[in-house]
This record gives structure tokens, sequence and C-alpha cells, in this order.
């Protein structure tokens, strides 16, 4: 059976799922630090077909190259504390517009990134919070209409409730490529009421 070598694209876009032993989920980490996981001898368990195969050298003796399969998803042999509560994402604006779907949440229009801007639905001069639950996407022609008012002030109603996203909501939010096997791991894991409903 004939396998594909992925481009040297596909290689450094493709993030691993890492776990601790229990299940719990840390982050994305890079096949590099997969390799390292895998040749330390601290993977625990894996899930899912393999979905990158790493060449390296070649035996001295036996002139055979050794290869290691990583999965899409390595639980290492650690464990976090039994009650650590999961971290809570960083406010970024990449982070914010990919929770907002890169839509502003005044006028519903779809924007590039380097369109929208970060808007303070209670303004700061107002005792407004920089916090997850304060903020949403706006484009720049809203953000500047709505200007140091609020939604209700300005008459700008808006398309949704900001909202903090959970720890996977995160990591599904700041990778473009998950794998088939990473999406319904991570799907499974979401909060009840943010599952997407099976038709």
């Amino acid at each position: 059976m004939l396998m594909e070598v992925p481009s040297r694209a596909d290689i450094n876009a493709t993030r691993v799922l890492s776990l601790d032993a229990a299940g719990r989920i840390l982050d994305w980490i890079s096949w590099q630090e997969a390799v390292c996981l895998y040749v330390r001898d601290a993977v625990a368990w894996t899930l899912g077909d393999p979905c990158l195969t790493v060449h390296g050298g070649h035996n001295r003796l036996l002139g055979v190259q050794s290869t290691m399969q990583l999965h899409p998803i390595i639980a290492s042999t650690g464990h976090c504390r039994e009650h650590a509560i999961d971290p809570a994402p960083a406010l970024t604006n990449t982070a914010l517009f990919a929770r907002d779907r890169h839509i502003c949440l005044y006028c519903g229009e779809h924007f590039t990134r380097g369109e929208l801007t970060r808007d303070h639905v209670l303004p700061i001069s107002k005792h407004g919070k920089d916090d997850w639950e304060n903020v949403v996407s706006a484009c720049l022609a809203c953000n500047l209409r709505k200007s140091n008012r609020t939604p209700q002030q300005a008459n700008m109603p808006l398309l949704a409730v900001p909202y903090r996203p959970s720890w996977v909501e995160h990591l599904i939010l700041s990778n473009r490529n998950i794998l088939a096997d990473q999406m319904e791991f991570l799907v499974s894991r979401l909060p009840r009421d943010r599952r997407p409903i099976a038709a």
C-alpha cells in the first residue's frame, strides 16, 4: 500500500491533541513535541488512526531507516492535579474574532481579521471590563458609530451575547487543521448547551 507523503506545509500544520493520562485535555502540541513524548517513553495511550509517519535516521549495521507513527490524540504519562480547573483562554483579538466567527456583532457582516476591532459593550470609560463577557467583534464603522456608548444608548442592539469560551471551544477555535478524530473527541467534551444538534 502506497502512502502519500505529506508536504512540508502539511507536516508543519499538523497539531497533536495532548491529554494527561486521565484523559484531561491539555493543549495542542507540534508533531516535534509529540515525537519527544514517544522517544522519552512518556506516552500512556493514544486515540485515532495514525496521522503522520516521521522518518528518522538509518541503522548503520542494517541500513534500515527508523519510522514512527504519530496518533492525532496522545495522552502523556503525567496527571494534572485532581481538582484543577480548566485554564481560561487568553483574550486576544485573534481568539475574540474566532469566537465571533469574524462577524461584526452589530451589523452582522463578515469581515477579515484586519477589518475587525475589539469593542467593549460597556465602555471602559463607564467602568466596563476588558474581559470575554464584555467584548465583541465589531467592524471599524460600527465601532466608530457606537463610540463611547452602550449598545442601548447607540440604538445598536447586539446580535449575540458575549461569553467566555470553554477551554475546549478555545482549542477548536484556535486550530484550523483539526483532524476528524480530534474533532469528534473535542465535540464530545463541549459544554452541553453548546454541542451541535445531530441531524
